[in-house]
């Protein structure tokens, strides 16, 4: 993977020796620790180009990290690791700035699999690429040069991913994209992972760029499909 870097944020010692075996044996260069904290300075010493996070470790959790992470203006793609089943962790996760997450157990080559769309999507995220430099809808103006999005003139705190699904809305205007397209081309997903992932960006889109999160009138659904972006 060209010496790809990957920070495991993970207490269990036996699943820490499974993940990195594995992961070296794709080619990724493993750093590993057991704490939040150790997480918070390790992220900051060196450039990584996935974390993988558990939501449950000593002191500062998962969700504590990612936060703080965020905060500093960390874009590296976060894949949470959680034991948990309940939705609203893993909804809390996404909302926090987490890219994903996998539940524990899981497969091997889905970890493997999620990792390496993680780092398509990081490297492919160009704005340069959309067709036009600006584009314009209500008293929302995207730039896709500068990657900046403003609403009333005020800046729209957009991540990396919620700019990347604003873009491929924008470049589908009036098409009915379903939500495996929409894994596929923005997460870089096999679309036979069903992940619950795009409802919730798009949700955390819908509260930044509608006049009524509650009733949009831009990206809307499409019943038993996906989306429609209508901007």
């Amino acid at each position: 993977m060209g010496g790809k870097r990957i920070l495991l944020v993970e207490d269990e010692p036996g699943l820490v020796l499974t993940l990195t075996d594995r992961l070296e044996s794709e080619g990724y260069a493993v750093d590993s620790v057991r704490e939040g904290g150790d997480a918070l300075k390790k992220a900051a010493e060196g450039r990584y180009d996935v974390i993988l996070l558990d939501v449950m470790l000593p002191g500062k959790s998962g969700f504590d990290v990612c936060r703080e992470l965020r905060s500093r203006g960390s874009s590296t793609p976060i894949l949470f690791l959680t034991a948990r089943g309940e939705v609203a962790d893993k909804v809390v996760g996404l909302k926090l700035g987490g890219d994903d997450y996998l539940t524990k157990p899981f497969d091997m080559m889905e970890l493997t699999a999620r990792v390496e769309a993680l780092l398509r999507r990081a490297g492919g995220s160009a704005p340069e690429a959309a067709a036009g430099v600006r584009y314009a809808f209500g008293d929302v103006e995207v730039d896709f040069r500068k990657a900046e999005v403003t609403r009333g003139k005020t800046p729209v705190e957009l991540s990396a991913l919620e700019f990347k699904l604003l873009k491929y809305f924008i470049e589908n205007r009036g098409a009915a994209l379903s939500r495996e397209e929409l894994l596929s081309r923005v997460w870089g997903y096999d679309a036979a992972i069903h992940s619950r992932t795009v409802d919730v960006h798009v949700s955390g889109l819908r509260q930044k760029i509608e006049p009524n999160p509650g009733r949009p009138q831009y990206v809307v659904t499409v019943h038993k499909l996906g989306y429609r972006f209508l901007g």
